[in-house]
């Protein structure tokens, strides 16, 4: 920024009259000396620490080294906390209110005398809250992760939160695991602070905050135990201060490149379907051009380097050893995929940033002549079940069902799956698609992950380990499977989902890119005329407000008043 443009924080603290006395004097009973409020860029760290979100439990420990690093850089260090949403504890879901903790986020950045923000983000919801939140002000501002968990370690064997966690169950289910060695595998599972150590959501959105700039290099894996997670957390510190001065908005770093480079490093890191959704979402926040299509071309033909559970063997402590996303980037670079000037915040464009990265585990992070497999981005299907769209992640697809008809088994919620799923009458054999109605963002509400539904248990003892699934829901970023979902328009809103029935044929056609149900179009029409739509979820608050304002997955889930941004005004002052 121009040394001659005015902090922002100067339109409450460089005031010499009785609202400058205000704001100053309060502060300093924190011990503030005077020449703190002198010119100085106030940094806002916004803090998503809480004991109810497990994965961020060390924020308050990794706030201290970001305040030490903007004090180092001349800044004014302001920590406040917003609404942390920890995936492992809230019902219905997390994703019911990451706009509401965006909204947080906002709204804080914006009502306090603020020249930039470090966003401290963990958790699946957190990484996207705090983003699209931040967009909407369009302050200078850079993204710390918290970082991953521990390798779990279970009888000698790394298991991996959440990929272990359903894979195990499945196991108890089947009898295969007695409930002490579950037991005994649960207290191995999460040895540190720190989000899910799988390719989850977590991870796969702090490499995509790494991706698209908004993050240090090396943001996305360092371990959160890790002395070095520390140390970027510092430099980030230091470095917003800079970033105030060059005036580097979070605008001018989540470019249409940033977001090009961020789907590309989604298929090549086999990361999480959350993530297209999360996607969309900052994008609308920001007014940045960017559809499913965009993303299902700009993943085609990326293979996936990354041999990270839920598709491979490694955890995200393994993929740091190996040298870590830059390792990814520049491959990716070479192979003329990366858009090598887009802005990071560092200020140097990124190939300055991995054109020197070496890997030093080809086991984890494969090289392109021999990725670890040959297909990486998400696929988006069309078709008359999803006329607006759905995702598959093929990397975590079993091969043999990429093409595949089979008759409908049809669940009108999630209560009646728990219900009937291990009924030894349920009509179902593993050529069966099973199909969930009911699960998407006003239906559950929330669009919670529950579209990788149990396997029956009588195909369990058949030995049957993954079909085809069907749903407008999400899936866990650890989960795995030829599971189809984010079906827009969902069931509750009247989308063709809303009109399948038990017996109906569906064929999914990856390749094709097709979802096709075979049913006449007269017949659908009779469905739609006898269709209700479920009861709200809600007749008040916040959920209400959710329900009767949210949009569809294409769109990114984010309630319709939100899109968009409203910039960073100084706040009006009536005194």
């Amino acid at each position: 920024m121009s040394a001659k443009k005015p902090l922002r924080s100067q339109a409450w603290f460089g005031r010499q009259d009785k609202m400058g006395f205000y704001y100053r004097s309060f502060l300093k009973n924190h011990g503030t000396p005077q020449d703190q409020f002198d010119g100085r860029p106030v940094i806002g760290i916004c803090n998503t620490w809480s004991e109810l979100t497990p994965c961020n439990a060390h924020f308050r420990d990794l706030a201290r080294h970001v305040r030490d690093g903007i004090l180092e850089a001349g800044g004014y260090p302001l920590e406040f906390p917003v609404s942390s949403l920890g995936e492992v504890t809230m019902r219905p879901t997390a994703m019911l209110y990451r706009n509401l903790a965006a909204m947080d986020v906002e709204e804080a950045l914006r009502a306090h005398p603020l020249d930039g923000a470090v966003l401290l983000m963990g958790c699946d919801k957190t990484t996207p809250a705090l983003v699209m939140g931040a967009a909407s002000v369009d302050l200078p501002t850079i993204g710390v992760s918290g970082g991953p968990q521990l390798r779990g370690v279970y009888r000698g064997q790394i298991i991996g939160s959440g990929t272990n966690i359903i894979s195990m169950s499945e196991q108890l289910r089947a009898g295969e695991v007695t409930l002490e060695e579950f037991h005994e595998a649960e207290a191995g599972m999460n040895r540190s602070a720190g989000s899910c150590m799988t390719m989850g959501t977590a991870s796969t959105m702090a490499s995509l905050v790494e991706a698209m700039g908004l993050g240090l290099p090396q943001n996305a894996a360092i371990p959160a135990a890790d002395a070095r997670r520390n140390l970027l957390a510092r430099m980030a510190g230091r470095r917003i201060v800079q970033m105030v001065h060059e005036d580097l908005t979070i605008s001018k770093i989540l470019t249409r490149a940033a977001f090009e480079n961020a789907v590309r490093v989604l298929g090549a890191i086999g990361g999480s379907t959350n993530a297209v959704v999360h996607l969309l979402a900052i994008a609308r926040r920001l007014g940045v051009p960017f559809t499913l299509d965009d993303i299902d071309r700009l993943g085609r033909g990326v293979p996936c380097l990354v041999d990270l559970m839920p598709s491979g063997r490694f955890l995200m402590e393994d993929f740091f050893e190996a040298g870590g996303l830059p390792v990814v980037l520049k491959t990716l670079g070479e192979a003329g995929l990366l858009d090598r000037d887009a802005i990071t915040a560092n200020g140097k464009p990124i190939w300055d940033n991995v054109k020197d990265a070496r890997c030093w585990r080809p086991d984890v992070i494969t090289p392109w002549d021999k990725p670890f497999k040959p297909e990486g981005g998400m696929a988006v299907l069309r078709g008359n079940l999803c006329p607006d769209g759905a995702v598959i992640k093929v990397s975590a697809a079993s091969p043999n069902l990429m093409r595949h008809t089979g008759r409908a088994v049809v669940f009108e919620s999630i209560e009646e799956l728990h219900a009937r799923k291990d009924d030894e009458a349920l009509d179902i054999d593993a050529d069966c698609i099973m199909v969930l109605k009911n699960c998407g963002p006003k239906g559950y509400p929330g669009m919670a992950e529950v579209g990788n539904m149990p396997i029956p248990q009588k195909l369990l003892r058949q030995g049957v380990r993954d079909m085809i699934r069907i749903s407008d829901a999400r899936m866990s970023g650890t989960a795995y499977g030829t599971v189809v979902l984010h079906v827009a328009p969902e069931a509750a809103a009247g989308g063709p989902l809303a009109l399948v029935r038990s017996g109906d044929l569906i064929t999914l056609d990856v390749a094709g890119r097709g979802l096709h149900l075979h049913v006449e179009e007269a017949e659908l029409a009779a469905r739609r005329a006898a269709w209700t739509p479920p009861p709200p979820a809600a007749t008040r608050g916040y959920v209400k407000m959710y329900i009767d304002h949210v949009q569809q997955a294409d769109q990114g889930a984010d309630l319709d008043f939100l899109v968009g941004g409203s910039g960073a005004p100084v706040a009006r002052d009536n005194h």
